[in-house]
């Protein structure tokens, strides 16, 4: 069980570890203080050993604190009454004190101040408590600060707290407003109400009644209270009897730890959100895509991408006839007499290019930004969302820029396709052969033989028909050019929404998401889910 109860501590430390990192300042400063503390305090006690049981007595000068003390121990090791000693350092007891100094140097007991309980001439007597560190810390309340310090100080530290408490001050608020403070380590405290042998039987039980309406106030409902008397032994065995279970089970440090864990994680939370907007699919995604798309002018060049591939198949595969008529016809760039050279350089301004962004379109980017910003915001504390609005670091401008030069990336030329030359070929094969039949035709007018079939001369039906199949094959080609030019749309449009989706991942969903992770990460570290 103690194993198991280390391996959680370990799990709990990796989260509050993973809370850190990921939240950095955007935590509470105090709260991620003290978080950092605990972890370094947690993994150094782990360094040293969870064997043993470290078990504080706490209390108000004259609770009888050092005299619960000696009978626990067996033995008059702390001075008490007016004798006792004005030094603020905790005093030790320690059974199997070998190898017990590294934890008690770190606990800062100092030398003189520790003792070994167990010894040959106690036989067995003690084994139920081998491994259990006994602390007798300084009055809480002293007067001196240096007391006071050391006893904040050390309740950090220890493993079990046992607050001792007198029928006098029982129910004093100071007392009550330390004890409110830790009311995340309900399982791991014990209130001992001390110096019964002042009081009757009816007047400790009210007494005991009374401190446990008070603790019930303070949020304290499930520390147990013990009635003792340290001088005439009441109660001690119990206490005793408590403490071993406690040592026997090897699972108070990882009790205390996972308590003092949970303490600080919920101290971290209320700088977060119930819950963040999905990383994977932030709101007005969408909307800004569209806008870029706009912005580039997606549309427009997509249309004069599909004309450019009709002109171009067209140019192959319309009907050879016409094509060759139109060769006939002067081109127009021809007659202003240009060179080769500037007669090339007109023809690449001519081809399909991205149209310059508009203003107009610039502030529909920079709205679909800030939508989408404000809505992957909602809900979260002020650190996290500004932090969402400082992760677009990238203005209107910018992203245009970046749009118009990943369009300008994607390749938009049509390449030459082999059905186009291959169509180009057949209709001049037919056209002539066409030519051939025709020429034949009339040379059978003169009086040169021709076969003929179903009655038609052969010569006549290969003109009719070259003319008619590369009419055929004409129109094929056009058909195929529209349904082809429709395809290249697509596959261009497919391929510059990646280019616009690469550049609003990149400038403005993957730093908002970025943040919304962390937020996610912290979140699901501090309530033990990641």
């Amino acid at each position: 069980m103690s194993e198991q109860r280390g391996g959680d501590v370990l799990d709990r430390l990796e989260d509050l570890e993973v809370a850190l990192a990921a939240g950095g300042d955007r935590l509470d400063a105090d709260a991620a203080k003290k978080a950092r503390e605990l972890i370094a305090r947690t993994g150094e006690r782990l360094r040293l050993g969870a064997d043993r049981t470290v078990v504080a007595l706490v209390g108000a000068t004259g609770s009888g604190k050092s005299s619960m003390f000696n009978a626990l121990a067996g033995m008059e090791l702390a001075e008490v009454g007016v004798r006792r000693p004005t030094t603020g350092q905790a005093g030790a007891c320690v059974w199997a004190a070998q190898g017990a100094d590294p934890l008690l140097d770190w606990l800062g007991v100092p030398r003189r101040q520790r003792t070994n309980r167990e010894s040959v001439l106690d036989g067995t007597h003690q084994n139920d408590l081998h491994g259990l560190v006994l602390l007798d810390l300084p009055d809480h309340d002293s007067t001196q600060l240096a007391h006071r310090l050391e006893v904040e100080r050390l309740v950090e530290f220890v493993d079990l707290l046992v607050w001792v408490v007198d029928p006098q001050k029982y129910a004093d608020e100071a007392l009550h407003a330390y004890l409110r403070g830790l009311s995340s380590h309900v399982g791991v405290m014990l209130v001992v109400l001390n110096q019964a042998d002042r009081l009757d039987e009816e007047e400790a039980l009210t007494c005991a009644g009374d401190l446990r309406r008070l603790l019930d106030a303070d949020g304290l409902t499930s520390v147990a209270i013990l009635t003792t008397s340290a001088r005439t032994g009441t109660g001690v065995r119990e206490l005793r009897s408590l403490l071993a279970e406690l040592v026997g089970r090897r699972g108070a440090f990882a009790s205390r730890a996972q308590a003092d864990l949970e303490g600080v994680a919920e101290q971290l939370r209320p700088g977060l959100g119930e819950v963040e907007v999905d990383p994977a699919g932030l709101p007005g995604t969408r909307q800004l895509l569209s806008a870029l798309a706009e912005a580039a002018g997606l549309p427009v060049l997509l249309d004069a991408v599909a004309a450019d591939y009709r002109r171009r198949c067209l140019e192959s595969v319309d009907w050879v006839l016409r094509r060759w008529w139109k060769r006939l016809r002067p081109d127009p760039l021809s007659r202003l007499g240009l060179s080769k050279e500037d007669e090339a350089q007109v023809r690449d301004l001519i081809r399909p290019e991205a149209p310059q962004t508009m203003s107009a379109q610039r502030a529909r980017v920079e709205l679909a930004v800030r939508e989408l910003t404000e809505a992957s915001a909602q809900g979260l504390p002020a650190p996290w969302s500004s932090s969402v609005h400082t992760a677009v670091v990238a203005t209107s401008d910018e992203l245009s820029d970046a749009i118009d030069e990943a369009v300008s990336a994607v390749d938009l030329t049509a390449p030459s396709s082999d059905w186009w030359r291959l169509s180009a070929v057949l209709q001049t094969v037919l056209v002539v052969a066409s030519a051939g039949g025709l020429a034949w035709w009339l040379l059978t007018l003169a009086g040169v033989p021709s076969p003929r079939i179903a009655g038609t001369s052969l010569a006549l039906l290969l003109f009719l028909d070259g003319i008619g199949l590369s009419a055929v094959l004409s129109i094929v080609g056009r058909w195929l050019a529209v349904a082809g030019s429709a395809r290249r749309r697509a596959r261009m449009d497919a391929a510059l929404q990646v280019a616009v989706e690469a550049v609003a991942v990149e400038r403005v969903v993957a730093p908002i998401a970025s943040v919304l992770i962390d937020h996610r990460s912290v979140r699901l570290a501090l309530e033990g889910t990641r």
